[in-house]
């Protein structure tokens, strides 16, 4: 029931926030055509649910000699390739509201597991593993707000698939309040191909006790999925055996044996 519920508050609230949103995003597609020469918008291929692959929109934050299919993890030389504007941008992580566009297509939730680029290999078979892709990705997402960019993808597809297997609107608003504390703190984000921060990845895991009793500590970051969650998931990996693979001809990431079931209502 609430996955139905959770489609018509997406497109309702992304219509409206484009809608309240016009001006200031005016005032960015000037400010980055007078930056840098380029495009307004960058379009890139991401995975969505089931694996199947959509073209997002985001504000244009790196120069047009960057590469256009890779994640700006594996990028040797990220601060180079981001224009002075696309800093603060990405800082405030206000590149990211053109993705609005992609919530009322249809191809995106207002919250949920971050997209990620067909070309970061093995981290989707671990995603589609522990089901993942269940759901519709997200502009913000449970592991945005544990770690985001300082913890390693493991991680990061363990808080997805998390988020995926226990939807719920009270998850929702935890996501919502915390995606606040982050954009304000600006805290998880890290560049390029940096090191994984091991003081962050051991404040998350150091929660996970906590987390089975519902105790947040240590704002703006959430508890990460306690070990019993992540454990139930694993019969599920065996009986399914998803492996993610990219198919050029029906465009998307798809598991080996039948397509991924959805999350229930969805």
């Amino acid at each position: 029931m609430y996955p139905r519920v959770k489609r018509i508050l997406d497109t309702a609230l992304a219509a409206l926030m484009l809608i309240a949103l016009a001006p200031l995003l005016a005032a960015i597609s000037i400010m980055i055509c007078l930056d840098s020469p380029g495009p307004v918008f960058f379009l890139q291929r991401r995975v969505g649910r089931g694996g199947r692959l959509f073209r997002i929109y985001k504000f244009r934050t790196m120069y047009t000699y960057a590469p256009r299919s890779v994640a700006t993890s594996m990028l040797l030389n990220a601060p180079g390739c981001i224009t002075p504007l696309g800093r603060k941008l990405r800082k405030s992580s206000i590149d990211e509201l053109p993705q609005l566009i992609n919530v009322l297509r249809g191809e995106m939730s207002l919250i949920g597991p971050r997209p990620l680029v067909p070309e970061e290999g093995e981290i989707h078979e671990e995603r589609a593993a522990l089901g993942a892709y269940r759901v519709r990705p997200g502009i913000t997402g449970w592991a945005q707000v544990n770690g985001r960019d300082c913890v390693n993808a493991r991680t990061k597809a363990q808080l997805d698939a998390y988020y995926a297997n226990n939807l719920s609107w009270r998850l929702d608003v935890k996501v919502l309040l915390y995606s606040v504390m982050c954009v304000i703190t600006a805290r998880g984000i890290q560049e390029g191909g940096g090191e994984i921060n091991d003081e962050i990845e051991g404040e998350i895991k150091g929660e996970i006790k906590d987390a089975v009793n519902g105790v947040i500590k240590g704002a703006p970051y959430a508890s990460s999925a306690p070990i019993s969650a992540v454990n139930r998931m694993k019969p599920r990996v065996r009986q399914n055996e998803w492996f993610a693979r990219y198919d050029i001809e029906s465009a998307r990431v798809y598991p080996r044996t039948a397509r991924e079931p959805r999350a229930p209502g969805a």
